[in-house]
């Protein structure tokens, strides 16, 4: 059973930054793609970044060169550092496994009104900044 386990969030002011994790177990980490997603209270879930297995990466127009998504195999980790945070940043983040690139990676820069049936989903991990 695939199980992601998110951790970082907390406060930051605006232009700070802040770096997510999202432990992943139960299964062959490095043979599945990621995606960090957020989801702001009211908002539908938006994807922001995706990592393929091998480690190209994508980014939503409105975090790229502010936010890094990134992996790493030997400790079952995905990571989201963020950067030159905004007010609008503030959210409930989470990290998503698929086998499924295309289905994954085209998910980035779109948004959901209803959660997209990834293999895994993480609880989450609340993102707020302040001015």
């Amino acid at each position: 059973q695939v199980q992601l386990v998110e951790s970082g969030g907390g406060s930051a002011q605006a232009g700070g930054s802040l770096r997510l994790s999202c432990a992943a177990s139960g299964y062959s980490f490095s043979s599945y793609h990621m995606a960090w997603f957020r989801q702001a209270p009211g908002k539908d879930r938006e994807g922001i970044a995706a990592i393929h297995s091998t480690g190209s990466t994508v980014y939503a127009d409105y975090v790229k060169g502010r936010f890094t998504i990134s992996k790493d195999n030997a400790k079952n980790t995905l990571y989201l550092q963020m950067d030159s945070l905004k007010l609008e940043d503030t959210a409930m983040y989470y990290c998503a496994a698929d086998r499924d690139l295309k289905r994954i990676f085209g998910s980035v820069g779109k948004r959901f009104s209803e959660v997209p049936t990834f293999d895994s989903w993480g609880q989450g991990t609340q993102v707020t900044v302040s001015s």
